[in-house]
């Protein structure tokens, strides 16, 4: 793709980079093997954040309707679930911890908008149909353990989320892969 005789750098293993290296580091934690810390938020804020909206307006720029609704709004995710922790430890007015069932909420419906980006991912290749269903799967299974309160739903999410996080890893390396090789090395079918 050319803006002005310019060929513009795919900004997909970008967002998808930032959206995996973060899901995967929060989806330990939710396996249970280490506790939220500043490591996970300042990779949500900066890496799952601002590098993923960065990427969207960069599939903007290339005309790209799928790309940048995904990467904007993922990276808008990670602020905004951030800014969900961080801000009752700021003693902001109104600003107290959200209660899980209202956070169960908040996640359904991220499942529910990837659920439609799946869908819009159809006769795209299978790795990328992959890490929207395997996230519709992962936010519908943190909204049901903030419903019911399940350690054991939080657990098995952890482990899908690894999953979907490296799945979206290993499309990332992929893409640069492939493009710097001039042929398919890792396939992404």
């Amino acid at each position: 793709m050319t803006t002005e005789g310019t060929k513009l750098a795919n900004p997909a293993p970008l967002g998808l980079m930032g959206f995996g290296m973060t899901t995967v580091l929060l989806n330990i934690h939710n396996a249970g093997f280490f506790p939220v810390s500043a490591m996970v938020l300042a990779t949500g804020i900066f890496y799952g954040g601002l590098a993923q909206i960065i990427a969207g307006i960069m599939e903007f720029k290339k005309g790209n309707t799928l790309g940048t609704t995904a990467f904007t709004s993922y990276g808008l995710f990670w602020l905004s679930l951030v800014a969900i922790w961080v801000i009752p430890g700021t003693n902001a007015p109104n600003g107290g911890p959200t209660p899980a069932p209202y956070l169960a909420w908040y996640l359904f419906l991220w499942g529910l908008f990837s659920a439609f980006m799946w869908v819009g991912t159809y006769g795209k290749n299978k790795v990328l149909r992959f890490i929207f269903l395997s996230l519709t799967v992962l936010f519908w299974l943190l909204a049901a353990r903030d419903w019911t309160g399940s350690a054991l739903v939080g657990r098995i999410a952890g482990f899908e989320g690894i999953v979907c996080g490296l799945s979206a890893i290993y499309l990332a390396m992929a893409e640069v892969i492939n493009e710097g090789r001039g042929r398919t090395v890792l396939p992404v079918g």
